[in-house]
């Protein structure tokens, strides 16, 4: 058929073809220049961060408000994320968002319709109120056995609905990125004041409970990104707790009359937060005030006791790890979290060895036979086994009624 003279018809543009790859709405860039490919989820823009995996199955939402995570992008190994949904219940941080959890995640399979009667809000919803950034499509195996091989990079995770990214500057942005040794990440994720703790552990068909105050001994928790589970489960135990920011000193923390001090999970280089942390621990051990820590508190007890913190390669981060406690001689197993170890080593003869990984042999905890203190470098308060650990809160309420760190060590093989 003929055109009028001076008509312009514009061109229809061909269909794509049915082969053709989708147009990425995400890029997860690391630091030796890979650029993988998928779309995005949750918060549009760019964050970056150190790469490690997760192997756990479930508990996603806890592990994305975990503090520990600060400073890095988690890659779920399991590929069917958010099919749960979201809640308001199965928050970790006692930080507000952004600066609470993760600053970026990596999932293998596209997010579905939640299905769980517990679920408040999809997934990718959640994740934009939290400013996380997400990328959903990418072959989380073939991550995993890079990070496996190679270690944890450092990575660019992007989120552009159009897809336009400067892929360039994306890599020298990325190749750019300081290492995570030497990197303090507590300051935001602490506490900004002091605060009364009474919440306890959840049922099917109570919920949260809480408990009476100024009825159990008097604990005080050094927030250095504590979880809150870690929290209630101090409360169960029959403890008064009230948490304090990492910076609190000895001295404001003697006057408070403990029976005794926690030292809890965080983020980053140990060392780097030894610098503060360090010296308060060594005063509060001189006092003998009955102490117990986890995750970073594990490793800064170490570096009070004249250790040392060794970077690993690509760290534990999962819901599966076997951890032998050489105090009964019973396997549990554990929640994970951390990329670096304390180094058994570095410790003097009156820190000895209570718990050991055995996928690794790395340690995993230890008790000193001179001051009421032990520390685990696991999560007991989580429940992949599902309540193997819990008895380390049993033994903390021992160790302050009893007042001797005898009552913690039957035996070391």
């Amino acid at each position: 058929m003929l055109q009028d003279e001076g008509v312009h018809t514009p061109a229809v543009p061909a269909p794509p073809a049915p082969w053709a790859e989708p147009l990425a709405t995400a890029l997860l860039v690391l630091a030796d220049g890979t650029v993988l490919e998928g779309f995005g989820i949750g918060q549009t823009g760019v964050a970056d961060g150190e790469v490690c995996f997760n192997t756990a199955m479930t508990g996603y939402q806890e592990i994305l408000t975990d503090p520990s995570y600060a400073g890095q992008i988690v890659t779920f190994t399991f590929p069917h994320i958010g099919n749960t949904g979201t809640n308001d219940e199965d928050l970790e941080s006692l930080a507000a968002a952004p600066a609470s959890g993760v600053r970026g995640t990596v999932i293998a399979s596209a997010v579905t319709k939640p299905s769980s009667w517990r679920s408040s809000s999809h997934l990718d919803a959640w994740l934009k109120a939290r400013g996380i950034v997400g990328i959903t499509g990418v072959d989380t195996r073939a991550l995993t056995a890079l990070i496996r091989d190679n270690g944890m990079p450092n990575a660019i995770i992007a989120n552009d609905p159009e897809g336009r990214f400067d892929r360039e500057a994306l890599k020298a942005r990325a190749a750019a990125l300081a290492p995570m040794e030497g990197l303090d990440l507590v300051p935001p994720v602490t506490s900004r004041e002091r605060s009364e703790w009474s919440q306890t552990t959840w049922g099917v068909k109570t919920g949260y409970g809480d408990r009476k105050a100024g009825t159990g001994l008097k604990v005080v928790a050094i927030d250095y990104g504590v979880k809150r589970n870690i929290l209630r489960l101090l409360a169960e135990a029959g403890c008064d707790v009230t948490v304090v920011p990492a910076t609190t000193t000895a001295e404001e923390i003697m006057a408070m009359k403990p029976d005794g001090v926690f030292l809890s999970n965080g983020p980053g280089d140990p060392a780097a937060t030894g610098t503060y942390a360090v010296p308060v621990i060594r005063a509060l051990l001189q006092e003998k005030v009955p102490t117990f820590g986890i995750c970073l508190g594990h490793q800064l007890m170490g570096l009070a006791l004249g250790g040392r913190t060794v970077k690993m390669a690509q760290g534990h981060h999962g819901a599966n790890h076997p951890v032998k406690d050489k105090t009964t001689g019973k396997v549990e197993i554990v929640s994970m979290n951390h990329g670096f170890a304390v180094d058994p080593a570095s410790l003097p003869d009156t820190a000895l060895e209570t718990h050991v990984s055995l996928f690794d042999g790395s340690n995993c905890g230890l008790t000193l036979t001179d001051r009421p203190a032990f520390s685990v470098q696991h999560h007991p308060e989580a429940s992949p086994g599902p309540r193997d650990s819990h008895y380390l809160f049993q033994r903390f309420v021992a160790l302050m009624k009893a007042g001797k760190p005898e009552t913690l060590v039957t035996s070391v093989d």
